[in-house]
């Protein structure tokens, strides 16, 4: 949990080829692309995690990556898509990052909690940062505790998310079933064997929704490993993603662990394990789970030691509260006096998510996707002052945009594989599987 406060505070914004970055009252803007500037701000040891602390993160960067960074790694550059209103949200940045100086991290294995702060606490030229940070986390422990009302009683719970959405599809079932047939030609052409097809719900409210009710309500309807909650003014990102992108360790451990592969869950016990066994023995699931796999594993040698690259786990079922996944682990050694960032940008976006050929199918879904993904199919994390990073696939993730009438805009990003022998009804099926943890959370439901 951390934000841009202290004196180390900063936030960056990635758009047009400019890097944004801001710290009090002081603005700088880089020229250039993305990845060559988080090069130049991370990406070596500038700190070392004290011996018995057991996180990677050791404070750092902390944001988003959106998927249209992919005109930095050999996809193309997408046209934003304004809105005709100007009650409507505004383009939202490339990538956006703020720089935390303070952090409190949560251990739920071993219950306990850590401050971290780049301030000392004995140092007497920055000690009372550090001490009014400690001072204001006990506060917050203190209430959590015992409430925030009179007496001991706890405090009240989130209020419901209202209003209640109406989605719209920005393809509908039609217009959805017909981009398969064109991902299909394009596989029998021989032009790629696995297209990440996506499509985007999308509403608006009168009034502005409560973004943290939104996340409290989705985590506990749909928890998940790599759940995040982030805030930027008018922007806020609740995501339930299962999903792990890139995960890099201090000492170079460079891992992925992509998903391909969905089933609902039921709530027969019977009708249930059908579906978690259906899906294990799944030979066109097996099959798009190992082509990202194989893509994988080319993204990660570009920057690895070649007799480290394994794969541990291969086509592995979990089980999550809304769906069944197939999901396998690619891990490598960075090999020595790699740029991290460099090695990022090589697997950037994720696999998982544009299919295989990664350069020639990004072209085909850029031809066959109505609009910008946007921060959908990118990468949500931290980018820590030990070198570390861990990054999560932007799947089953809310966006919220205030507009300037008041109100909310809300965009979903969902999406599948289509191969040769995908059946388009069941693909449309999945979509709405993979949406229905967070539409079932808000009241709304799937639009027809």
């Amino acid at each position: 949990m951390a934000d841009d406060s202290g004196c180390f505070g900063q936030l960056a914004r990635h758009d047009s080829a400019i890097t944004t970055v801001a710290a009090g009252q002081v603005t700088a803007r880089i020229e250039g692309p993305f990845f060559s500037w988080l090069d130049s701000v991370w990406g070596r040891k500038a700190v070392r995690a004290p011996e018995h602390y057991p996180a990677d993160f050791t404070l750092g960067w902390l944001g988003y990556l959106g998927y249209e960074l992919k005109a930095e790694t050999g996809g193309a550059a997408t046209a934003q898509v304004s809105s005709p209103s100007t009650a409507g949200p505004l383009p939202l940045p490339a990538a956006a990052l703020l720089f935390a100086g303070l952090a409190v991290v949560l251990d739920h294995h071993d219950d306990c909690l850590y401050v971290l702060s780049l301030t000392s606490i004995q140092h007497p030229a920055s000690s009372a940062e550090a001490k009014e940070f400690l001072a204001s986390v006990r506060s917050a422990i203190h209430t959590a505790e015992h409430g925030t009302t009179t007496g001991n009683k706890p405090a009240a719970a989130p209020p419901a998310v209202t209003p209640i959405p109406h989605f719209t599809a920005r393809d509908g079932e039609l217009r959805y079933k017909e981009m398969i047939a064109a991902a299909q030609a394009e596989i029998y052409d021989g032009n790629s064997y696995e297209i990440c097809l996506t499509t985007q719900l999308e509403a608006r409210t009168p009034d502005k929704v409560d973004a943290w009710a939104a996340y409290a309500a989705l985590r506990k309807r749909s928890p998940a490993p790599f759940a995040a909650f982030m805030r930027l003014n008018s922007l806020s990102i609740c995501s339930t993603s299962p999903e792990r992108f890139l995960r890099i360790s201090s000492e170079g451990l460079m891992r992925a662990e992509p998903i391909k592969g969905t089933r609902r869950r039921d709530v027969n016990p019977d009708i249930d394990d059908a579906l978690k066994q259906d899906l294990a023995t799944s030979l066109k699931d097996r099959a798009e789970n190992v082509m990202i796999v194989d893509l994988l594993r080319n993204d990660l040698s570009h920057f690895a030691l070649p007799e480290s690259l394994t794969v541990p786990r291969l086509c592995a079922i979990e089980s999550y509260a809304t769906v069944h996944q197939m999901v396998s682990t690619i891990e490598a050694q960075l090999a020595p006096g790699s740029s991290r960032a460099q090695a990022l940008a090589a697997a950037f976006p994720a696999g998982s998510m544009t299919g295989a050929p990664k350069i020639s199918t990004m072209a085909i879904l850029d031809s066959l996707e109505a609009g910008p993904r946007g921060i959908y199919s990118g990468a949500i994390g931290y980018f820590s002052l030990n070198a570390a990073l861990d990054l999560s696939v932007v799947i089953r993730t809310l966006v919220l945009q205030d507009t300037h009438d008041g109100g909310t805009h809300l965009s979903l990003g969902i999406g599948g594989a289509i191969t040769a022998d995908s059946q388009d009804e069941a693909e449309w099926q999945e979509i709405q599987a993979k949406a229905y943890g967070v539409l079932s959370t808000l009241g709304a439901d799937f639009p027809c």
